[in-house]
């Protein structure tokens, strides 16, 4: 890679973060339209959301996508953006190939792990649960992805989620298109104050273990800080000058005394692109980039 290749830049806009978090987390249809847009005006190439609705699945969580996806799509023909899976187990994309049904879609996505979601009680012990995908769910979903000729948008949380993504990999049973968003947890982990971080920190060691794992992958890489900002670490200008991309949006991010929107985010990664010399994608050069399957 050369600072040539344009840099993506992928807005995750809401998912579990509550107006409590920040007033300017898009929870409505109406909102996440609205944010949708601006993050695309702003310069973000795809869009990623969470449903109004957790409990849906399968078709119910697609028309709940739809009421906003529908409409954004409509305004912008062709527009990039996943959902989130949704809690059936065995059925945790079966939205997706909903809405590609109805709309067409780029990407799916899957969690190829699993990783604890904790609070710290007043005590400082661990207080949650392990969300876990299994490796016969992560099986499944890559054979629908791959019979469907979907992307996949590859959340890392722990460095185990890479070493299951390239063990599927070096099968040839990835699907094409696949995007490892290397996530990094800040102080405020996944829940805000008194979250148990998760995975590595936020640092330029961090980042270079990740990049040691997947040398000769050739698979395109992202970078987030999740409970923190992405701006206030070295992450996002390494990952500019290194070849990855960038996560953004209020879903990641936490700082409890600043609420900028997911617009001002993506802004601010086009500025530091531009300040490096690196161009920044549109739509069809982040489906080039991404290797994307489907270029419509």
């Amino acid at each position: 890679m050369t600072l040539a290749e344009p840099l993506v830049i992928v807005a995750s806009i809401n998912g579990d973060r509550s107006k409590e978090d920040n007033p300017n987390v898009p929870r409505s249809d109406a909102e996440v339209i609205e944010c949708a847009l601006a993050c695309y005006d702003a310069g973000a190439a795809i869009v990623h959301a969470h449903p109004q609705d957790r409990a849906a699945t399968g078709e119910q969580a697609a028309q709940d996508y739809l009421k906003a996806w529908g409409l954004i799509r409509e305004a912008r023909p062709g527009a990039v953006w996943y959902p989130t899976l949704t809690t059936e187990l065995g059925g945790e994309i079966g939205h997706i190939l909903a809405l590609d049904d109805a709309i067409g879609m780029h990407f799916g996505c899957v969690d190829p792990g699993g990783v604890p979601f904790a609070r710290l009680d007043s005590e400082g012990v661990p207080r949650g649960y392990f969300y876990t995908n299994s490796l016969d769910s992560i099986n499944a979903d890559f054979a629908t992805l791959r019979e469907r000729n979907l992307g996949v948008q590859l959340a890392i949380f722990e460095p185990h989620y890479l070493r299951i993504v390239l063990a599927f990999h070096a099968a040839g049973k990835l699907p094409k298109g696949a995007v490892l968003n290397l996530y990094f947890s800040g102080a405020h982990g996944v829940f805000g104050p008194n979250s148990m971080p998760f995975g590595l920190p936020p640092t330029e060691k961090a980042l270079d273990a990740y990049l040691e794992v997947i040398e000769g992958s050739g698979l395109p890489w992202t970078v987030s800080v999740w409970g923190g900002d992405l701006f206030e670490t070295p992450l996002a200008q390494l990952a500019i000058a290194r070849g990855g991309h960038l996560m953004v949006g209020l879903e990641p991010y936490f700082q409890p005394e600043r609420t900028p929107t997911n617009a001002e985010l993506a802004a601010r990664a086009v500025s530091m692109a531009q300040a490096a010399g690196r161009p920044v994608a549109d739509r069809d050069d982040a489906l080039e980039v991404l290797r994307c399957p489907r270029r419509n």
